[in-house]
């Protein structure tokens, strides 16, 4: 059985699941016509205005994951079709307001957007004049006046979504991370990601059942919350009958990247942690005072895929997390050439389901899996666990005083403490989804019991001394 978050999420994967159908079968100039159909057939219930208004938000949504309107380098974009259902005053006056004579609302107002009803004696709000500064609701002494934030907004914790004049959300790239809160909140579907689905399906077809070249798929750790019909060794069998060659957990280079950062931290004497691209983004873009402490290795996505191809030169690699911004980070300069292509959890859920793979049915396909360490790096605190653990393995020479903050609001408090330079022996791990990868953007469900689950899925991984099988890697 699938299970969405919500209604928005279904909406999207039937979208996705329909494209890959007709990508497989080289018909994708039928897409934009035949999929609102499919998907908003005549007899159907609207759900917005009219059925009509559905299918065309379906068409936008079909050229957003081909590709037709995407902004290059923007992970993240914002369909003005589908955004414009959401329009709210952000500042009303509630039955609250006792008509009190000292009128702070009004005095505070820097446009004279407040004025007071002559009938009623309450305030009224002008939503033509109001330019949503906030001065009126800080100022009523009642609590009168109430404050309505979009959900997009709320969910961005540096401020990088904007509600234009026209209503209409809007995303400051200079200042977002690509971390995907906003898109995971929007009840309207009205954020999406970038995706490269249609890369991944050409990538699998050319490969010419692998005599091209190989294939390979790697999955976050956090794939252990995920899929809660299947067990994951079904999910690896399912990518192969996708035609993947062969099946890696990116617990293999978080092993390798717990390593490195711990010689690096014992070295340095302090450190930030690499792995999240959002965090290390948002640390250059807030913090850049702060940016020459984040540690020089790179994340398990790119350690791992550097294994895969010492081992065969001619691989074609896939990742597949809960992360937005590890498609940017492939397209990073240094990545280039690593990783091929990335995709989310949602999306291969709707990759899988286009096959008719009926996953709950299939035998099971053995994981290349890696330490309880490794896969401990999908929760918070993960990291930092994994580092202790070689700092004692190694007999390195720093005593960990450690941070782990998760959520891009905890990181700014964390990041605001230090923000003239890391004390001795500090080391702070960033990750800037909360909870960590296991409620990434890109998850089929964001479930209570994720870090719970990811426990439990990292004790079934074997328990060895890390820094020998990892210098075993490093030597290969």
């Amino acid at each position: 059985m699938r299970v969405f978050d919500n209604a928005t999420q279904e909406l999207k994967y039937k979208v996705i699941k329909e494209v890959c159908k007709l990508a497989f079968e080289e018909r994708l100039n039928d897409c934009y016509y035949a999929i609102p159909r499919i998907l908003v057939p005549d007899n159907t219930q609207a759900m917005r205005c009219c059925i009509y208004k559905d299918r065309a938000i379906v068409e936008e949504m079909v050229r957003h994951i081909i590709g037709t309107w995407c902004v290059p380098n923007h992970l993240l974009e914002v369909l003005d079709i589908a955004c414009d259902e959401c329009p709210i005053d952000r500042y009303t006056v509630s039955e609250g307001c006792r008509g009190c004579i000292s009128h702070r609302c009004v005095s505070s107002c820097p446009v004279q957007a407040i004025r007071i009803s002559t009938k009623s004696k309450k305030a009224v709000i002008d939503i033509d004049k109001c330019i949503e500064c906030g001065k009126c609701f800080r100022a009523c002494p009642y609590n009168a006046i109430r404050e309505n934030v979009r959900p997009c907004v709320r969910a961005c914790k540096i401020g990088a979504i904007k509600v234009e004049k026209t209503k209409k959300a809007s995303i400051d790239y200079n200042k977002c991370v690509s971390c995907g809160a906003c898109m995971a909140k929007c009840p309207f579907g009205a954020i999406q990601d970038r995706s490269y689905l249609l890369d991944t399906i050409k990538l699998l077809k050319e490969s010419e059942n692998n005599a091209k070249y190989k294939v390979y798929a790697m999955v976050a750790p956090s794939i252990g919350t995920q899929f809660n019909y299947a067990d994951v060794e079904q999910i690896c069998t399912a990518l192969k009958m996708l035609g993947v060659y062969d099946i890696f957990e990116v617990a293999v280079g978080a092993d390798i990247t717990a390593y490195k950062d711990a010689l690096e931290y014992a070295e340095k004497g302090c450190l930030m942690s690499s792995c999240c691209p959002s965090f290390v983004e948002y640390v250059n873009k807030q913090f850049p005072q702060l940016k020459d402490y984040i540690s020089v290795n790179p994340s398990p996505m790119v350690e791992c895929a550097k294994l895969i191809k010492k081992q065969d030169k001619n691989s074609k690699i896939i990742f597949i997390g809960p992360c937005v911004s590890k498609k940017g980070e492939a397209k990073l300069p240094e990545v280039a050439g690593f990783v091929d292509n990335v995709i989310t959890f949602e999306e291969l859920q709707a990759l899988i389901d286009s096959r008719d793979i009926k996953v709950e049915e299939l035998e099971k396909t053995q994981i290349k899996s890696a330490s309880y360490f490794g896969r401990a790096f999908a929760r918070s605190g993960g990291v930092s666990e994994a580092v202790k653990n070689i700092i004692a393995e190694e007999n390195l020479n720093v005593t960990p005083n450690i941070i782990c903050a998760d959520g891009l609001d905890n990181i700014k408090i964390a990041l605001l403490k230090n923000n003239k330079g890391l004390a001795k022996d500090l080391f702070i791990e960033g990750m800037a989804c909360a909870g960590g990868c296991v409620n990434g953007a890109g998850c089929v469900n964001h479930d209570a019991r994720s870090v719970k689950m990811m426990n439990e899925y990292s004790e079934k991984a074997y328990k060895v001394n890390v820094s020998n099988i990892v210098k075993e890697h490093l030597k290969e």
